[in-house]
């Protein structure tokens, strides 16, 4: 049996929190491991601040977040109207080996993101970003 989340938020820092808390009743409703829920979490978190911080030259845009609970995975889609970007090509690469110091901004948390899902996956359709990103239930 699969379940489904679809929610809209504009893009305003106060919309993560609106976020958060559906995310966790619904990953509750769904039996999610608490380690599972906490890497959907951040990989939102990441993702949603890209397009809020990056995607637009100003005002209020949307971005839809749609989550599929499937019993072996979970899918989460994250759509949005901003500028092209794809986080598998236009993300820069972390110098994960430098010091802290000597890094670069940039980069650090799409690589986290790629590291803790098993799958990502981007598409442009129309005017709109599409970012695909698939975790098993642990």
């Amino acid at each position: 049996m699969s379940a489904e989340l679809n929610m809209k938020i504009e893009t305003r820092l106060e919309e993560l929190n609106r976020v958060f808390d559906a995310v966790r009743k619904f990953g509750e409703q769904e039996s999610w491991p608490d380690e599972t829920l906490f890497m959907i979490d951040l990989a939102l978190e990441e993702l949603t601040l890209n397009t809020m911080n990056y995607g637009h030259d100003g005002g209020i845009h949307e971005i839809e977040i749609v989550l599929k609970s499937e019993p072996d995975a979970i899918t989460i889609e994250i759509i949005d109207d901003g500028r092209p970007f794809d986080p598998l090509h236009d993300a820069p690469e972390p110098q994960v080996g430098a010091a802290i110091e000597d890094r670069p901004v940039g980069g650090l948390g799409v690589h986290l993101v790629r590291t803790m899902m098993d799958e990502m996956s981007y598409r442009r359709e129309g005017d709109k970003n599409h970012i695909t990103l698939v975790t098993r239930k642990v």
